[in-house]
Formats: C-alpha cells, sequence, structure tokens
C-alpha cells in the first residue's frame, strides 16, 4: 500500500542576513498509511518545518513531498487548496481559531466548505466537541475559552471530517496532564477506527510515549527512527 507520504531529498533554507540558514538538510522520510507517529528533538532541529513543508505550508529548497500518491512541493495553488481542504487536518501551535465564530463553528467550518449539509456537520461538530471533553461550550467564542479549551477545539476541527492525515505541532501544549492524556486516547482511537494517519511534533513525553514511531530530529537531520510495538 502506497505510504500517506512521502519525503525525497528534502531541503528548507532560510536566509538569515549574509549567513544563510540550513533548517532542513535533504531528509528522506515516509509515513506508511494508518501510522501514528511523532517528530521529536531539540529546539531548532526542523521539526516545525517538516511539518510546513509536508502540509504545503511552505516549499522546499529541493527535495519533493508526496502525499497520497500526488506531488505537493509543486502543486498550483488550486489544487493544493483541494487537496489540503479533503484530505489533511492541523493542529498549529497558536491554534488559528477565528475569533468571531463560535467552537462548534470554528468545527463546522471545514465542513462546510466541503459542502455537507448544514444538519449533519452541526451534529458532527457538536459530537466531536463532546469527546474532546467540550460539551455544554458549543456556543462559546475563542476568547471566552481557556488556552487548554482553544487547543482542543483546534483538535475537534482537525479531525472532524476524518481526513487522511493529521498534522499537529505540540498538540498537547497547554492542557494538564489529565486532559492531555484524555486527548492522546481520543487521536488513539481515531487512529485505530477510522484509519487516520497521525504525525505530531512535539517536546511533551507523553506524546512520544503514546506514538507508535518516534523520528528523532537534529540540525535537520533524522538522527534516529524507532518502531515501536
Amino acid at each position: 500500500m502506497e505510504p500517506t507520504v512521502v519525503c525525497n531529498g528534502l531541503t528548507k533554507i532560510y536566509p538569515q542576513g549574509a549567513t544563510q540558514v540550513r533548517a532542513l538538510d535533504g531528509i528522506d522520510l515516509a509515513i506508511p498509511r494508518h501510522d501514528f507517529a511523532c517528530l521529536s528533538g531539540p529546539s531548532g532541529s526542523g521539526k516545525t518545518t517538516l511539518l510546513n513543508l509536508i502540509g504545503g505550508l511552505d516549499v522546499p529548497t529541493a527535495g519533493e513531498v508526496w502525499i497520497n500518491g500526488k506531488r505537493v512541493d509543486n502543486m498550483e495553488k488550486g489544487p493544493l487548496a483541494e487537496l489540503r481542504l479533503h484530505h489533511l487536518g492541523f493542529v498549529f501551535q497558536a491554534y488559528n481559531l477565528i475569533p468571531v465564530l463560535s467552537a462548534q463553528e470554528n468545527v463546522e467550518l471545514i465542513m462546510q466548505l466541503q459542502g455537507v449539509a448544514a444538519g449533519q456537520r452541526s451534529a458532527k461538530a457538536r459530537s466531536i466537541l463532546a469527546e474532546v471533553g467540550l460539551e455544554g461550550l458549543a456556543d462559546r467564542r475563542p476568547a471566552e475559552l481557556s488556552g487548554g479549551q482553544q487547543q482542543r477545539v483546534a483538535v475537534a476541527r482537525a479531525i472532524v471530517s476524518e481526513p487522511a492525515l493529521v498534522l499537529a505541532d505540540e498538540p498537547t501544549a497547554n492542557l494538564d496532564s489529565h486532559t492531555a492524556q484524555t486527548l492522546m486516547d481520543l487521536l488513539r482511537h481515531m487512529n485505530a477506527e477510522h484509519g487516520i494517519t497521525f504525525l505530531f511534533s512535539t517536546h511533551d513525553r507523553l506524546v512520544m510515549d503514546y506514538s507508535k514511531r518516534l523520528i528523532r530530529l537534529r540540525d535537520g537531520r533524522i538522527e534516529a527512527d524507532e518502531r515501536r510495538a
């Protein structure tokens, strides 16, 4: 079965004054379907850069990114937007919730863009908000929620339409240990029952322990790649 993600020779160089910063240095990586994998490493190792390139949010200096057999690093904006809409879910450190929308409306937004009927998307949004522990808070706007609650809304939005791949940058940031564990249990369930592929970037030992695969980055290169039972 074709992997969900394939990276070939992935390199990203950022200009910094008169010098250049090599954020990624020739990454070769395959993420099989249904994987539950985690990128770890010190700050500046390239974790977030790699997630952004895989998600088509940035373009590499060199190399290729393939998702579900389609090359995305050189894809036109229109097809790339369609691929992200229908096949990718994102969880960002900054949440990226729309402040004028309620929690439910934020979760429904992707489904609305996908053309899902109003009644169906409302039911799915309320169900997933309950699963992430936000039952009763569906009508609150982001400013009325704590940081941890906003993070859970962002996770709910990413997984509600059951995309092929979810990219999550520090998904347990701002969560207490109990809520973080509950969230990771939910994501493992979505992985096992719905076949969603997950790729995390994290410093959190809990996320690492839940992952089936731990990929360690250092100085823009893969230092170790460990498959767990």
